[in-house]
């Protein structure tokens, strides 16, 4: 039975507040009950952050551009993304802090120079941006570490894709795909799901999975269903809060209802196979129906088919057992309505 791995995606979410990030840290790592069958269900797998390294980030006059909007949080383009930015040693906390919450930590790296942070610790993943799928020397500089990558298709075609894929497996093989759509939030008609389907037949050889920017938990458990192996789904403490990604993220109960629905539905998906499952032995003997009479019969009796009907409960014989009765006599009187058993017929 598998268990879908979730990662709750802090990005910047944390407005700059090592503080805000641990607050994140604790609210996916709170236990998630089902109080319906009384079951304490799996919390997300890890959370991530985003580094981008500022210098090599965007051209000077674009660094420079005033920048004015609600979600602000400096004059200029630059000062706003600097403001954003934890250093390595806070990611090295906030690390530390999901690490004891029993959490993986995954990262995603906008440039080479990011990966100074490996001089404080190794995270348990690395996940490339959409934005970078073609920036070919980051995925060579991040596959060399050997720290198995998370890919993300929110701007790519095939070829890009094929592109990225060759340069990373020259290092290692330990890479998932993830369906996306660079589109914020996204429509839900141009979500198509059916992505993670083509995915896992084309490349089966690597883990598929969805990272999701619709508002709602409709199409990350859908894309369960439909195989993903991995969710990403930007998490926040208040949908309301100064930032351009928190509006399209999922605050505190929409993460706890996530969380309850897809491991639910890691139960829920099972074998491909049909059988019988054990717990409903009991309500199949009570309500399906067997075989009974539609007329007094006495002892002695020939069964004939006009004599039968059927009723519950279900532990007689079927109707594709008919003809173990018909043409059988009765050794004992069944009255009306009755279920026949085995041992009132000769």
């Amino acid at each position: 039975m598998g268990k879908t791995y979730v990662i709750g995606e802090i990005g910047q979410n944390h407005n700059g507040s090592v503080d805000i990030a641990k607050l994140l840290v604790d609210v996916v790592s709170r236990p998630i009950h089902d109080k319906l069958f009384n079951n304490t269900l799996p919390t997300m797998d890890a959370v991530k952050l985003t580094k981008r390294d500022l210098n090599q980030e965007l051209s000077q006059s674009q660094m420079d551009k005033p920048y004015n909007t609600p979600n602000s949080f400096g004059k200029t383009y630059g000062e706003h993304r600097e403001y954003l930015e934890l250093s390595d040693e806070e990611h090295f906390e906030v690390y530390k802090y999901a690490k004891e919450k029993g959490l993986d930590f995954v990262e995603t790296l906008c440039a080479a120079g990011c990966l100074s942070m490996f001089r404080y610790f190794t995270p348990d993943k690395l996940k490339v941006a959409s934005r970078d799928l073609t920036n070919l020397p980051l995925l060579a500089a991040l596959a060399e570490t050997k720290v198995p990558l998370i890919i993300s298709t929110g701007m790519a075609g095939k070829k890009e894709l094929d592109d990225a894929i060759d340069v990373i497996t020259k290092y290692h093989n330990e890479l998932s795909v993830l369906h996306c759509v660079s589109e914020y939030p996204t429509k839900y008609e141009n979500v198509n799901l059916r992505t993670i389907t083509y995915l896992k037949n084309n490349y089966p050889e690597f883990k598929i999975g969805y990272s999701d920017h619709t508002i709602g938990i409709a199409t990350p458990i859908a894309a369960v269903g439909m195989g993903a192996e991995i969710i990403e789904k930007h998490i926040t403490l208040d949908r309301g809060m100064k930032g351009t990604d928190q509006a399209g993220s999922l605050a505190i109960d929409g993460i706890y209802r996530m969380m309850r629905d897809i491991r639910n539905l890691d139960l829920s998906l099972g074998k491909e196979e049909i059988y019988i499952e054990p717990s409903v032995v009991v309500a199949r003997e009570k309500l399906e129906r067997s075989i009974a009479t539609k007329v007094n019969l006495k002892k002695g009796d020939t069964i004939k088919e006009e004599d039968l009907h059927l009723l519950s409960p279900g532990d007689g014989f079927k109707w594709s057992d008919k003809k173990l009765l018909i043409g059988k006599k009765v050794i004992t009187d069944i009255a009306k309505n009755e279920i026949i058993y085995k041992n009132q017929i000769d």
